[in-house]
C-alpha cells in the first residue's frame, strides 16, 4: 500500500483562520480514503470521538479591580488636612476630603459641581441637590425641580446647622462634590499638608461593584463580544460567572516591552458581586464561553489528516485494523473539533500521536 504524511502545514493554517490557536501535531497513515491497514501501520495511540456540546472558549488572564474610576478634583484652594485612607468606602453626605479644615462632603448626582448654587439658580444641578437634601431629612415638603428658592436655601440652612458650618444659605464646589453612588477610595493624590487648588487631583476614587480588566489580540476580538459569558477563576480558588460589559474600540500595544502586539481593553462585570472577594490588583483567569454547539461529533484536533486530494479526515481504528474517514469540519474549540463523516458515532476510536 502507498504510505503518506498528513499535511500538518494545512491544518495549522485553517486553525490560524478559525481562530482555535491549537498545535497539531501530524500523523502517518496508511492506505487511500477508506482503505484498511493492518499491525504496524496502526496508529501509536486512539482517542475517542465524543458526543456533547462544544464551545469556541479562550483563557485569557485578566486583574481584579473595580468599576468607574475617576479622578476627585479640589473644589477649593487651601491647604490639605483631611482625606480617606485607600479602600476607604465614602457615602452620600460623608466626607470627601477636607481643605483648610472645611470638609467636602459627598452628594449623589450626575452632574459635577462646577459653581456656586445660590436663590434664584437653575438648572439640573439644583435638582440633584435638592435630592439629596430631601433624602437626608433637610428638605421635608420641598418640591424637587430646577429652581434654587427660598425654600431650597432653608434646606441647605439646616443641612449646614447639622454639620457646624456658617448658615449662608448658599453651596459650593468647596462644600460638596457629586458622584452616581457611593465611591470606594483608591489612592490619594495629594498629601494631607499639601496646598491644593481647583483642578488639582485630590483622590482617585471607584466604584463598589469588582470587574476585571483584560486586553485581547484583535486577532481573538470575536470571542469577547459584548454579552459573552464568562467564568472567572478568582485568587482564592472560587469561580464567579459574569459577562463581557464592554470592548474597546481602540487596538494599543500592551505593556510588555517585550509584546508589541495590537490589543483591545475588555471589561468583564460579575453577576454577583456581593460573591466576589480578592485584593485589588490581583491576577485571575478568565475563561470566555464564545459560541457554543450543542450535541456534536468531535475529535482531538491533533486526529485531523489533511488528505492528498484536498479536505480532511481521520483515522478510524476498529478490529485491529485502521482506514481513513472524510469528515467535515465544524467549530474548533478546547482543544477539539466538531466532525462529521460516515460510520462516525459516539465512542468510534481515531488514531492521534503518542503523548
Amino acid at each position: 500500500m502507498r504510505r503518506r504524511t498528513a499535511v500538518v502545514s494545512t491544518v495549522v493554517a485553517l486553525l490560524a483562520v478559525t481562530g482555535a490557536g491549537v498545535a497539531v501535531t501530524g500523523l502517518t497513515a496508511s492506505g487511500d480514503d477508506g482503505g484498511r491497514s493492518r499491525g504496524a501501520d496502526l496508529p501509536p495511540a486512539t482517542a475517542s470521538v465524543e458526543r456533547g456540546d462544544l464551545s469556541s472558549g479562550t483563557q485569557v488572564d485578566g486583574t481584579l479591580g473595580y468599576a468607574k474610576e475617576r479622578k476627585v478634583n479640589a473644589g477649593g484652594a487651601g491647604i490639605l488636612t483631611w482625606s480617606p485612607g485607600a479602600g476607604d468606602t465614602v457615602r452620600r453626605d460623608g466626607r470627601l476630603y477636607e481643605v483648610n479644615g472645611t470638609s467636602v462632603r459627598l452628594m449623589y448626582g450626575t452632574q459635577p459641581m462646577y459653581r456656586t448654587l445660590k436663590t434664584g439658580s437653575e438648572g439640573e444641578d439644583v435638582r440633584q441637590l435638592e435630592r439629596n437634601l430631601q433624602a437626608l431629612g433637610y428638605a421635608a415638603g420641598l418640591a424637587v425641580d430646577d429652581t434654587y428658592t427660598a425654600g431650597t436655601a432653608a434646606a441647605v440652612k439646616r443641612w449646614q446647622k447639622a454639620h457646624d458650618r456658617r448658615q449662608t444659605g448658599r453651596v459650593g464646589p468647596g462644600d460638596v462634590a457629586f458622584a452616581p453612588s457611593s465611591v470606594r477610595v483608591k489612592s490619594a493624590d495629594t498629601a494631607v499638608g499639601d496646598q491644593v487648588s481647583p483642578g488639582r487631583p485630590v483622590l482617585t476614587t471607584t466604584a463598589s461593584e469588582r470587574v476585571v480588566r483584560f486586553r485581547l489580540e484583535v486577532s481573538e476580538a470575536k470571542s469577547a463580544k459584548v454579552g459573552t459569558k464568562v467564568e472567572v477563576a478568582l485568587p482564592d480558588g472560587s469561580s464567579a460567572s459574569g459577562r463581557v460589559a464592554s470592548v474597546g474600540r481602540t487596538a494599543k500595544p500592551g505593556d510588555d516591552p517585550a509584546d508589541k502586539t495590537p490589543k483591545i481593553p475588555v471589561t468583564v462585570t460579575f453577576d454577583d458581586p456581593s460573591d466576589v472577594g480578592g485584593f485589588d490588583q490581583s491576577p485571575v483567569t478568565l475563561n470566555l464561553t464564545g459560541e457554543t454547539r450543542e450535541d456534536v461529533l468531535s475529535v482531538p484536533v491533533n486526529a485531523l489528516l489533511a488528505l492528498p486530494g484536498g479536505g480532511y479526515g481521520v483515522q478510524v481504528v476498529a478490529d485491529g485494523r485502521a482506514r481513513q474517514v472524510k469528515v467535515r469540519l465544524g467549530m474548533f474549540g478546547s482543544g477539539r473539533v466538531e466532525v462529521s463523516g460516515p460510520g462516525l458515532r459516539a465512542g468510534t476510536k481515531v488514531g492521534v500521536p503518542k503523548i
